[in-house]
């Protein structure tokens, strides 16, 4: 990973470095809070887009994301981003939002902090539903999350038949859980008979307890100037919460909390249990091989999953609107699939403890007000992973 980070900073001219290069994390400066931020829609991520950069240069930026994921991960953040131009034709070509190109494929920023190999460092990748986000201690990866995939279109067509559904799995193993419930546990597991437009947490740096659904105004770099641009994104929001009804009361429900919702691994058979795993790891998986295979081996231990709790929103059948969130000590998984109809999906993985490797910088939280009320979920000592 530092090889690759090396590499391709050194192929950059004195312009494209001043926006691919920032100051170390845990630095007292703009760059930490820069560092923290993040997003998932086609807004500015920071740093340097690959359409900045010259063929070899995007060769090498891809080399350094590839490092940061697994071969299964790395292709599905390829097909995502190519998916943009599927997208594009949907829209008719017509949404540009302010830029040149609304729905651009090479409109993925990619930025490194502090120096690669030394004792801390970190890079992040994004842009239009990717975000990846890492940080590497004394040569250790020591946190690959907030890690955001997402799909819009969720599912199409190829000639022949056929689909391309880069997130398929995860949606696959849930609604396969939520199918094996038997009747108690079902009513247990299923929050609301409707889903929410967006993932709960949004692009929150920390998540606070009772954290409800942001606006979709709210999860870019700043407000549109453009009255056009803002009136869309906003009826956009709006029209969403009409089609589910969503009020006070639903976000209410759906809202995320340190004690999690759901129904327990605990509560699960062994069938079950292993339908949640499969879940899980489809998440997990997207890391490189040695940190899934920690993360598949943690929860493979009965203990740690019996805390893991696996809730449902909205519609069991696929092709219609839907949620579902996966959360324990140490994890937080959220997907929904409801926009465009229930073909437009989003899949978020956290560690609530971990996230940004703010655990192990010991960064104290109470300098980040990003919410009313910012606080850690406590880092249960489970399964001996503290």
């Amino acid at each position: 990973m530092a090889s690759a980070a090396t590499e391709w900073l050194a192929s950059l001219d004195a312009g494209q470095r001043a926006l691919a290069v920032a100051d170390g994390p845990g630095a007292a400066s703009p760059s930490e809070d820069d560092r923290l931020t993040w997003f998932f829609t086609p807004t500015d991520h920071g740093g340097v887009t690959l359409h900045e950069q010259s063929p070899q240069q995007q060769s090498l930026a891809m080399q350094l994301v590839s490092s940061g994921l697994s071969m299964e991960g790395y292709v599905t953040a390829c097909v995502i981003m190519g998916t943009e131009n599927i997208l594009d034709r949907l829209e008719s070509w017509r949404i540009d939002w302010g830029m040149e190109r609304g729905r651009d494929p090479q409109r993925y920023y990619l930025r490194v902090f502090g120096t690669p190999g030394s004792g801390t460092w970190a890079w992040r990748f994004g842009g239009h539903h990717i975000s990846m986000n890492n940080l590497v201690v004394d040569g250790r990866l020591v946190s690959a999350t907030p890690s955001f995939f997402g799909s819009d279109p969720a599912e199409a067509g190829f000639v022949g038949g056929g689909h391309v559904r880069p997130l398929g799995a995860g949606e696959d193993h849930a609604r396969a859980l939520l199918h094996a419930l038997g009747p108690g546990q079902r009513d247990l597991a299923t929050l609301l008979d409707r889903a929410p437009a967006d993932i709960v947490g949004g692009n929150r740096t920390l998540i606070g307890d009772d954290a409800r659904m942001p606006r979709m105004d709210d999860v870019w770099r700043g407000r549109f100037r453009e009255p056009r641009l803002a009136d869309y994104i906003s009826s956009i929001h709006d029209r969403e919460e009409e089609r589910s009804g969503f009020d006070d009361a639903a976000y209410a429900v759906l809202s995320l909390t340190r004690d999690p919702k759901g129904i327990p691994g605990s509560a699960l058979s062994p069938d079950q249990r292993a339908l949640l795993l499969q879940t899980i790891t489809a998440y997990t998986g997207r890391a490189p091989d040695e940190i899934a295979a920690e993360e598949s081996a943690f929860y493979s231990v009965g203990a740690n999953l019996d805390a893991v709790h696996f809730a449902w929103a909205g519609s069991a059948d696929r092709g219609r609107p839907h949620y579902y969130r996966i959360q324990g000590p140490r994890i937080l998984i959220e997907y929904d699939n409801t926009q465009r109809q229930g073909n437009h999906c989003h899949a978020a993985w956290r560690d609530p403890v971990a996230d940004f490797g703010l655990d192990v910088l010991h960064e104290h939280l109470d300098v980040f007000h990003r919410d009313d009320e910012v606080i850690r979920w406590p880092a249960a000592e489970v399964g001996g992973r503290a």
